[in-house]
């Protein structure tokens, strides 16, 4: 399966210094979320990890392999990326789109095959898009069209997945449709999934990993019910809290302080109810 390391790796914007000698693992076959403040790096080192970004020093190993060694293809094979906010061209199906998947695979002397069929009508199942498989992208809900996505993403057929902020622009419940299937894929195909999320109570609930970006360096990384904490959270996100147990699934909640009303619970007629 497919291991992800990074050593002393430096990755740069013109002269700017983004991230600076990171060394890090991802764990096989688990969630691995990361979160910081805006502009830390969280999707400068995805991309990296995707071979979008050539690193200014240092390495990223794939398999033990170096990265930049590897032609396109063989990446492909191996991992898959989903980009925040992609853009289909107009016109295309949800069909045509997981389609794409298989460009990988493709050879002058064989432009698709069974395998190729079957391995894109399991994409549109895993992410339950098959009925809508003859529709357009661009007529489909925020979060169908974001399963689409992750469909043709599954139709490369990796180990590994890594998706830039999947649940952008989605309302809470497309936010959490789409993490349920990104939760269903890892614990039934054991797929690898990297990604970054800006709610940290929501990377809290999914991830088995978790790593905090913060001043061009890895501030904190392991379970999240043993590194987020008030500290972290001042530390990384500049921001005073309270962090609870969440009430349905005992995971790190974070309570921020601020403006707002203030309400309590009394007691009237047996019953509890909230008064400003």
């Amino acid at each position: 399966m497919t291991i992800i390391e990074t050593k002393n790796l430096t990755l740069t914007y013109g002269e700017n210094i983004i991230l600076d000698q990171l060394n890090l693992t991802i764990p096989t076959g688990e969630i691995t979320v990361l979160i910081g403040s805006n502009g830390c790096g969280k999707s400068t080192l995805l991309r990296s990890m995707a071979r979008l970004l050539k690193p200014q020093s240092g390495s990223i190993l794939l398999d033990g392999e170096m990265m930049l060694k590897l032609s396109t293809k063989e990446v492909a094979k191996k991992l898959a990326i989903l980009p925040q906010g992609p853009v289909s061209p107009e016109g295309l199906t949800v069909m045509q789109l997981v389609k794409q998947g298989r460009f990988p695979y493709q050879k002058w002397y064989q432009q698709w095959s069974s395998k190729d069929e079957e391995i894109v009508h399991h994409a549109l199942q895993s992410t339950g898009m098959m009925e809508f498989s003859n529709r357009l992208v661009d007529s489909l809900s925020g979060g169908q069209k974001q399963r689409a996505w992750i469909a043709m993403t599954l139709a490369q057929d990796t180990d590994t997945i890594l998706l830039d902020e999947p649940t952008t622009y989605l309302d809470l419940t497309h936010q959490i449709e789409v993490l349920d299937l990104l939760f269903e894929l890892n614990e039934k195909e054991k797929r690898t999934v990297i990604m970054v999320l800006h709610d940290l109570n929501l990377a809290c609930r999914y991830a088995h990993h978790v790593i905090a970006v913060k001043d061009k360096a890895i501030f904190a990384q392991g379970k999240p019910e043993e590194i987020v904490n008030r500290e972290l959270v001042r530390n990384v996100f500049n921001l005073e809290c309270e962090v609870v147990a969440d009430p349905v699934f005992g995971t790190p909640m974070c309570v921020p302080y601020g403006r707002g009303r203030f309400i309590k619970e009394v007691k009237l007629h047996d019953q509890y109810v909230c008064t400003s």
